[in-house]
């Protein structure tokens, strides 16, 4: 009996073995890719980087109005005016923040869902966790940066606006800090719930549609409600005012309410509440998010 053996070339892999913080670090890449829409079709482009315009141009107007107010009017114009800053910031640009978000989001794990690429990510050395906190790593970078560059943008505005820069960089530094941590309870709140929505569907528009009506049904609610209780329960029901949840944050990082939250009835609540109330929004939704994947297999 005779036989033939043929080297066809197979030689064993010699390179480095990355494991799964490769693969992690690969689908992080690709979230942050896919909320921008880079990599796609111009259209796939609009909706994120429209957001993002949108977001620097009222910080934009904000200056302008600022700066201009401080030569017509004089040095402290924007104190004597009531003028919008940082701390009003996040409580007018809020709603687009929610809206981006519940737009945007729901393509990290909608279409993964809906077209079963999520199988086919399992199949490398990576888990349902992994997969989940990547894509939620991603986003929240996304929206982080997004809510940084309008206060940048202010910030440098208001600088320069001001006949005295140097004095007013001085005087203001703090604020820097203040907004970026803001920024960041601002992200991690929207983050966490536009993709819990999205966990619950392969459908991008029902997710979108569904996070923007809670906004949206919540929000003129709770405010009737809890102004018609004010003496009663009315500060507890202001507490589920979604909008609000994050920015009686933001009021306690810079020392004192917006000018969305100087007439909360949730106010009279305390700073300890308040925050303790938003770490729940935060910590709930995220374990129940982990929950749907953790157990995610190929």
């Amino acid at each position: 009996m005779t036989g033939t053996v043929f080297d066809i070339g197979y030689r064993s892999y010699t390179g480095a073995r990355e494991g799964r913080g490769r693969s992690r670090l690969a689908l992080f890449r690709d979230g942050v890719r896919a909320s921008l829409g880079l990599g796609r079709p111009p259209r796939a482009k609009v909706l994120p980087w429209l957001f993002v315009v949108l977001l620097s141009g009222i910080a934009l107007v904000m200056a302008m109005i600022a700066g201009a107010a401080e030569r017509l009017v004089g040095d402290g114009a924007t104190e004597k005016l009531n003028l919008p800053t940082h701390a009003d910031y996040y409580g007018i640009a809020s709603i687009l923040m929610f809206v981006f978000a519940a737009l945007v989001a729901p393509e990290l794990l909608c279409r993964d869902r809906r077209e079963g690429v999520l199988q086919l990510y399992l199949v490398r050395p990576l888990t349902g966790t992994d997969y989940v906190a990547a894509r939620w790593a991603s986003f929240l970078t996304v929206m982080t940066v997004a809510a940084w560059l309008p206060q940048v943008i202010l910030f440098l505005g208001l600088c320069m606006g001001d006949p005295a820069p140097i004095a007013y960089l001085r005087e203001h530094w703090l604020d820097i800090p203040r907004f970026l941590a803001s920024g960041i309870i601002m992200s991690t709140y929207v983050t966490t719930l536009a993709l819990l929505t999205a966990s619950f569907t392969s459908r991008r528009a029902y997710a979108a549609v569904f996070l923007v009506g809670l906004f949206a049904i919540t929000t003129p609610f709770t405010i009737g409600l809890a102004d018609e209780m004010r003496d009663g329960a009315g500060p507890w029901i202001s507490m589920f005012n979604l909008t609000n949840i994050p920015l009686h944050v933001v009021d306690v990082i810079f020392g004192g309410p917006s000018e969305m939250t100087e007439d909360a009835p949730a106010r009279v609540l305390g700073s300890t509440t308040l925050v303790t109330w938003y770490l729940a929004w935060i910590l709930v939704p995220a374990l129940v998010l982990w929950s749907r994947y953790r157990r995610a297999t190929p």
